[in-house]
Order: C-alpha cells, then structure tokens, then sequence
C-alpha cells in the first residue's frame, strides 16, 4: 500500500471513531443547532413584524430575508463541537495512545474535521426544516440547492479548520467551549439579521468587510434564485483563507506535541 493509501486507510478510521462519538453523545454536536433554531424563532415571531415593516415588507418577507443568515450562523455554530472533541482528546491522553501506535500523523485532525463537517451539514439541514415548517419558501432551482449546499459545505470546512487550531490551543474543554462563540456570532455583525445599509458608519463598514457578509448574501442569493454578483468569489476566498489558516496553524499546533511516525 502507499503512503496516500494509509493515509487515507487510517482518516477513515478515525472518521468512523468520531462518528461513532457524535451518535453516543448527540447533545455535543447537534446540540449548536438549537441556537440558531431558537435565533429564528425568537426574530421571526418576536420581532417580524415590527423588523419587516422598517424593511418594507411584513413577517413573512422577514422570514425570507432572515432564514439564509440563520442557515450561516447555524454553520459557524457548528464548528464548537470540533474545538470541543480536540481539546478533549489532547487533555485525556487519548493523544499519547495514538502515538504508540502506527496511524499516520495527520489521520487524526483529518477525522475529527471530516467528522464535525458531516455533522455540521446535518445540523444545516435541521436549521432548514424548521425555517420551511415555519413558512420559508425558496425560488431556487434543483441546482441552486445543489450549489448551496456546496457552498456551506465550504464555510464549514473552513470554520472547522480553524476550530480546530483553538481547539489545540485550549487547556480545557470549557475554554475550548468558549474560543469559537466569536465564529458563532460573527454573523449578528454582518447581514445576517438586517441590511449592512441600515447600520452605523463604523459597524457598516466592518459589517460590509467581515467574511460572514459576502457569505450571507450568496447564500441568500441561491435560496432566491437572484444575482449573487461578486459575493460567490469573494466568499470563495474568504473560505480558502480561513481554510488555509486553519489548517496550517493546526498542523503546526499538533506537530509540536506529537513525536514523528514511521
């Protein structure tokens, strides 16, 4: 076998080991969908009315605008659970095992973020039930659904990778709890909620150059069947960076405290 065929051989296997974790312990990675479940309903009955009369619609046109930013904060929620199972299996010698044994290096990050991806995705697809049993409806077609699907499967590759790296650098499971609220929340900053236009001058301007914004209006884009302009590219990379300093900051954060593999 090749050293890809191991690679990938020992990935799969630690796929399936955190999988196997997610199914015993549902709260931990399902449980980030509540949060933008309960975000939805609270904006949507609480505060449509009066949120989608200033944006010159009513409840129902709140839902429309509201339920894509909804999906993204689902997403970036998510990634918690990753920052959460790392620091875990770093802090109760679950590491040290595996340095005993023969598994390639990279195996281990691989799993746990092909893993919270999976689960992410499918805490996605609940934050989506819930926002068409309340009356959301979408204009996209079959391929529209299909890009966005992709599409937050991207961000969650991204964020998750990055989780990942405050993962490593937690000491505990409850400050590895905590590091990722900012992803999390990111998106109250941005147009998730109300129009960036409608802001200040200062937290426009940040909302208008953070990455959940241009991620927001794409996928409210898809959903609708509208122009998305320049805001698919510039999410692109938006997630590539956030990718790429994820990974990198992970793979220098575990190479240091783990010995090399034969």
């Amino acid at each position: 076998m090749s050293t890809l065929t191991y690679a990938v051989h020992d990935s799969a296997t630690m796929l399936r080991r955190n999988l196997r974790h997610a199914i015993r312990y549902p709260a931990v990675g399902f449980g980030s969908a509540l949060t933008p479940i309960l975000m939805l309903l609270l904006f949507v009955y609480a505060f449509g009315d009066s949120i989608g009369a200033g944006m010159g619609g009513g409840r129902d046109a709140y839902l429309e605008y509201l339920t894509p930013g909804i999906i993204i904060m689902g997403v970036a929620a998510g990634s918690m659970s990753t920052s959460i199972a790392i620091c875990s299996d770093m802090t109760e010698g679950i590491v040290n095992r595996f340095r005993t044994m023969n598994i390639t290096r990279s195996s281990f990050m691989t799993g746990h973020v092909v893993g919270s991806v999976i689960q992410t995705m499918v805490c996605a697809v609940l934050v989506v039930g819930v926002a068409l049993a309340v009356g959301f409806r979408s204009d996209a077609s079959p391929l529209e659904w299909l890009a966005a699907a992709g599409f937050l499967t991207a961000i969650a590759f991204a964020v998750t990778w990055l989780s990942a790296a405050l993962g490593l650098i937690s000491k505990t499971v409850e400050s590895a709890s905590n590091k990722p609220l900012l992803i999390q929340f990111l998106p109250f900053l941005g147009s998730a909620f109300v129009p960036a236009e409608s802001m200040s001058p200062g937290l426009r301007w940040f909302a208008e150059n953070q990455p959940f914004t241009p991620m927001t209006e794409t996928l409210r884009g898809l959903l609708s069947g509208s122009e998305i302009g320049d805001n698919g590219w510039i999410s692109l990379a938006w997630c590539a960076a956030i990718a790429a300093t994820g990974y990198l900051w992970s793979r220098s954060l575990f190479n240091s405290t783990t010995t090399k593999r034969h």
